[in-house]
Parts: C-alpha cells; sequence; structure tokens
C-alpha cells in the first residue's frame, strides 16, 4: 500500500499530485483572499479617510478577518418563518459555487515543471478549454440566480426588492460586458484564455507620436490594441465587471441607506459569510479575467515566464486596489442612471467600439 502511495509522486504518476496541489492552492486562496480583501478595504478606506483602521487584533490589525470568521461561526442562524427553507439555504450555495467555478479556466502563470520535479511541464491553471472565456461568462450569469433566489426566498420586501435591482441590472450590462469579450476574441482569434493571454506576449514593435519614433516600448497588451479601442474595450469591461460583483457605485442589490441589507437583509452567521465571501471572490475573478484579456496576463517586460505569476498578482493587486478606491471616491448613482449607463451610453457605445476592431481586422489583418 505505502509503494503504491509513493509511487504517485514519482514520475510519470506525479503530475496527478501537482494537478492536486494546483487546485488545492487555487480553492484555498480564493477563500483566503475574501480575506485579505476585507482587511485591505478597511485599511485603504481608512487611509483615505486620514483614519487608523483595524489596529488592535493582531499586529496592525492583521488578525481582525480571523477575529470576524470566529464571531460568524458563533452568531446564531436565523430564518424568518415564512421563508422557503430549501431556497434559503441554496441560495448563499450558489453564490459561492459559482465564483469558485468560474476561476476554473483563469491560467495565473506560464507553465512549470516544479523545479524539475515533473518531466513534462503543467499549466499554472486548473482547465485549460478552447471556449474558456465563453465558460467564465456563463458560469459568472448564473451566480446571479443566488442573489435573485436569496430575495424570492427571504419573503420580505427588502429582500425581494434587492433580488429583482440584482436582475435588472444583470439584464443592462451584461451585453456590453459580452461585447468587451467579443472584441478581445477578434483580435486574439481565439477563446482559450491561454492563447489570448500568448498573443500579447512581446512587444508592438514601435510608438510613433510626433517627432518622436521609440522601438520596442508598448507592450502588446490588449489595452494598447488599436488604440483607442482596445482601452475602451478594457473600460466597458471593467465598469460592467464592477456592476457584476455588485460593488460601489453600483451596490443596489444591497443599497443599505435604501433597503437595510438588500438581498441579504434576513440572513445571519455564515449563510451571510457566504454571501460576503462570494461577492470578494468575484472582484478577484472579474480583475483575474481583465488581466488575461487586457493586461498580458504574466506577461511583463524584461521579467522571465518563470516568475510571471508574480507579476500577474502585481496586475491583479492594482485592480482590487482601484475596486475599493472606487467604493470610496464615487456615491452610489440613482438605479434609473445605471439603466440609463447600460442601456443608452455603454451598449452603443460598446457595438460602435466591436465594429471598428472587427473593421481593423479585416482591413489589416491584425
Amino acid at each position: 500500500m505505502l509503494d503504491f502511495v509513493f509511487s504517485l509522486f514519482r514520475p510519470p504518476y506525479n503530475w496527478w499530485v501537482a494537478y492536486a496541489a494546483i487546485v488545492g492552492v487555487i480553492f484555498m486562496a480564493l477563500q483566503i483572499s475574501a480575506a485579505v480583501m476585507v482587511y485591505f478595504e478597511r485599511k485603504v478606506s481608512a487611509w483615505m479617510q486620514q483614519r487608523y483602521g483595524p489596529t488592535l487584533v493582531g499586529p496592525s490589525g492583521t488578525l481582525q478577518p480571523i477575529a470576524d470568521v470566529v464571531k460568524l461561526i458563533f452568531k446564531e442562524e436565523l430564518r424568518p418563518k415564512a421563508a422557503d427553507s430549501l431556497l434559503f439555504t441554496l441560495a448563499p450555495v450558489i453564490s459561492v459555487a459559482t465564483c469558485l467555478i468560474a476561476f476554473a479556466p483563469v491560467p495565473f502563470g506560464g507553465s512549470t515543471t516544479f523545479f524539475g520535479w515533473l518531466e513534462e511541464p503543467v499549466a499554472l491553471q486548473i482547465a485549460d478549454l478552447d471556449v474558456g472565456v465563453l465558460v467564465v461568462f456563463a458560469v459568472a450569469s448564473v451566480g446571479v440566480y443566488g442573489i435573485v433566489l436569496a430575495g424570492w426566498a427571504s419573503n420580505s420586501k427588502y429582500a425581494l426588492l434587492g433580488g429583482l435591482r440584482s436582475s435588472a441590472q444583470m439584464i443592462s450590462y451584461e451585453l456590453a460586458y459580452g461585447m468587451a469579450l467579443a472584441t478581445v476574441v477578434l483580435l486574439a482569434g481565439s477563446m482559450s484564455f491561454r492563447e489570448i493571454v500568448d498573443a500579447q506576449a512581446g512587444y508592438f514593435g514601435y510608438l510613433v507620436l510626433p517627432s518622436i519614433n521609440i522601438p520596442d516600448v508598448i507592450p502588446r497588451w490588449n489595452v494598447f490594441a488599436m488604440f483607442p479601442f482596445g482601452f475602451i474595450a478594457f473600460l466597458l469591461f471593467f465598469t460592467a465587471g464592477v456592476a457584476e460583483t455588485n460593488r460601489a457605485p453600483f451596490d443596489f442589490p444591497e443599497a443599505e441607506q435604501e433597503l437595510v441589507a438588500g438581498y441579504h437583509t434576513e440572513y445571519s452567521s455564515m449563510r451571510f459569510a457566504m454571501f460576503f465571501m462570494a461577492e470578494y471572490i468575484n472582484m478577484v475573478t472579474v480583475s483575474a479575467v481583465a488581466v488575461n484579456l487586457f493586461l498580458g496576463g504574466w506577461h511583463f517586460p524584461l521579467v522571465p515566464e518563470g516568475y510571471g505569476w508574480i507579476m500577474f498578482l502585481v496586475k491583479l493587486a492594482a485592480l482590487l486596489f482601484f475596486y475599493l478606491w472606487l467604493r470610496w471616491t464615487l456615491p452610489r448613482v440613482r438605479y434609473d442612471q445605471l439603466m440609463t449607463l447600460g442601456w443608452k451610453i455603454l451598449l452603443p457605445v460598446a457595438t460602435l467600439n466591436l465594429l471598428a476592431v472587427a473593421a481593423g481586422v479585416i482591413a489589416f489583418g491584425l
């Protein structure tokens, strides 16, 4: 028995162990990222408002997320008498499950042999799918069902309004979201994340400005492709991503000042924690997808591919910081203003931008 177990750690079977390690690391990292994001959200908001933030629990308050988890574990589970018990319990499970599954096709680095332990390198990714972009888009769209079910099953007016807002909000931004993704697919000619990232390796060759010709200065990232159309697609994607994760200034499903706590008004203890965790994991997933689609993934000038995962994390952290910056800078817009933004601004701009990129691809063979 022991010989069989040890054989799994030796070639040619040790790739199973490596693959299981990648899955385990991603699963744990996504859960830990929620706690880390809670801590940094408090710290960033405190810095912006000239406060200290968490300071008492652990060095500089670093153990505050653990204290929050312990508090939620020991809180009593409450459920309204008139609530649908099955759907009430299922809603947070759907929210967490979809955000975890959505990260499966997302790569976070090149390939590795784990310092020569493997005979063949494995990709730093759970599943390299030919239609990875489409899978993430589809799975992320299912996440709204968790919010809608939470609003319906709670049998609460505030929760129901939050769930209805989430469904209407999804319809208004999903079209622009999809067209921004289609722009990248046109530029790369593929829906595989790994192929899209590899297409962004290297430089555009040169940058020509009035009286300036600087060779090899702009990375071949989609955010710079066919400028300004690639940049516009990135702005559309990121704006829709903020709406998808229900973050300010588009946090209408919660809207504490209007709906108490929105769709999770009636939730407590670990069920509430699951919604909370899903929101932050969704932020990580949307930011990771944006890094791969528009910011070159793990590619960075002068950085070897073996250290690409570090650059991926740096880019991811920059986008997540921008998420926090938005929340503590912009006020929540009115609900009708979001509808106007989605249907009258984002959708027409995304349509024209997609047509411009398609024309450029056909005309110049980009």
